[in-house]
Order: structure tokens, then C-alpha cells, then sequence
């Protein structure tokens, strides 16, 4: 590349990033508001986060032409073209979390306030351990980070841990309070939202592992699956 392509590759990449940025900071503030709206009971905040969703979703277009049309126009290699092809992927996973949050604030809207379950005192906690993931994993890619981007990927078994325990306790919850179903399933879902949550995070995660370094990183140790076949 000459000097002038050079220099107008740096801007595109310092752009690109700015955008995984806000992309990144929006969708960790969503699940944050859809949590703050079920803690509250907040249904104008949970329909501002269904809302804001569709900010989430046209930065995904953004970014998405802003990588194609950087490739086809700069011919980036090695490095440069790993981050480019890692944002076009990343750009995708938040896309999904922010999905994910819009469907536990629409989840808040069901929800019988009157109907107080204990089973569930596990989310908040759940939803903090998610949350730092998320953000972890934007660190790990502002940073280009390789070392914080696996201990991401680590983490999430905690993440995957707190939705077994919850799904236990919400299932046997339900089976003795059979009026609680309706608010316990809702829960459910909420919970589950969270688990993909975490599971994008580690996704994102790995993208930042490959591109810094060239290679996948290992299969990381996930919780046990309470759903699996034969688990308790």
C-alpha cells in the first residue's frame, strides 16, 4: 500500500472500531436496562430497550458495509484483514445479545408483579456475571487483548452454572405452586437469555483470540447442560 492508502486503511480501522464500541457499550446497556426493568418491574424501561433495539441492529449494517467495502477497497492482509474479517463476525454476535435482551424486557411485560418467586433470586446475580462477560469481552477487543479474550471464555462456566441452578429451582418451584407456572416460564426464558448471553460473549471472545493471534483457541470447559440426557 502506498502512504495515502495507508493512511486511510488506519482511519477505516479506527472507525470500524469505534463503532464495535458503541455497538458493543449499547448492547451491554440493553441487557443491563431488560435486568433493571425485571428487578423494578419497569415497563417503560423494559420498552425502551425493545425500542432501542433497532439502533443495535442498523450499527450491524453499518459495520457489516463498512468491512466489505474496506476489504474490496484495500486488499488488507495478515493481521489487518483477521480484525476486519473478526468485527464483520463480532458485529453479527451483538447483534444476537441485543436480541436477546429486547426478549427478556418483552418477557417483563408478561410478567404477573404480584407473583413473587424465590427460585428465582439467582437472576440478579446471573445477569452480573453476564454483564462483566460482555464487557469483558469488548476490553479484550479494544485491547486486542489474547489473555483476557480466554479468560472470557473461562468465565462463562460460571454463567452456565447459575442458569442450571435456576432452571432447578424454577422447575421445582412450579411443580409445587402449579399457579406460578405462567411467571416461573417466563423466568425460564429469561434465564436461558442470559446463557446465550454468555455464550455470544465467549464468541466474541474467540474472534478477538483469533485475530490477535492467528490461531482458534482450545475448546473451552463449559457447565454442566441441565437439559442434557440423563442430568439430574
Amino acid at each position: 500500500m502506498n502512504e495515502h492508502t495507508l493512511k486511510a486503511f488506519d482511519g477505516d480501522l479506527i472507525t470500524l472500531r469505534g463503532l464495535i464500541a458503541e455497538i458493543g457499550g449499547r448492547a451491554e446497556k440493553a441487557v443491563e436496562g431488560a435486568m433493571a426493568a425485571l428487578a423494578n418491574n419497569d415497563h417503560d424501561l423494559a420498552r425502551q430497550v425493545v425500542e432501542g433495539d433497532k439502533r443495535i441492529d442498523a450499527l450491524e449494517e453499518q459495520i457489516d458495509r463498512m468491512v466489505i467495502q474496506t476489504i474490496a477497497l484495500r486488499a488488507p492482509m495478515a493481521d489487518d484483514l483477521r480484525e476486519l474479517v473478526a468485527a464483520l463476525k463480532i458485529s453479527g454476535v451483538v447483534e444476537r445479545i441485543g436480541d436477546y435482551a429486547k426478549n427478556i424486557a418483552k418477557r417483563v411485560l408478561l410478567i404477573d408483579a404480584d407473583q413473587q418467586i424465590d427460585a428465582a433470586r439467582l437472576l440478579p446475580a446471573m445477569a452480573d456475571a453476564t454483564r462483566q462477560l460482555v464487557d469483558d469481552a469488548f476490553t479484550a477487543f479494544a485491547k486486542r487483548d489474547a489473555d483476557l479474550a480466554v479468560a472470557v471464555c473461562a468465565q462463562d462456566k460460571t454463567v452456565d452454572d447459575f442458569y442450571n441452578s435456576i432452571f432447578r429451582a424454577l422447575i421445582a418451584h412450579m411443580i409445587e405452586y402449579p399457579e406460578h407456572v405462567g411467571a416461573g416460564t417466563h423466568l425460564l426464558f429469561i434465564a436461558k437469555n442470559l446463557e446465550r448471553i454468555g455464550d455470544h460473549a465467549t464468541n466474541v471472545a474467540e474472534m478477538v483470540y483469533f485475530a490477535v493471534m492467528g490461531q482458534s483457541m482450545n475448546e473451552r470447559e463449559r457447565g454442566d447442560d441441565a437439559l442434557a440426557p440423563g442430568s439430574d
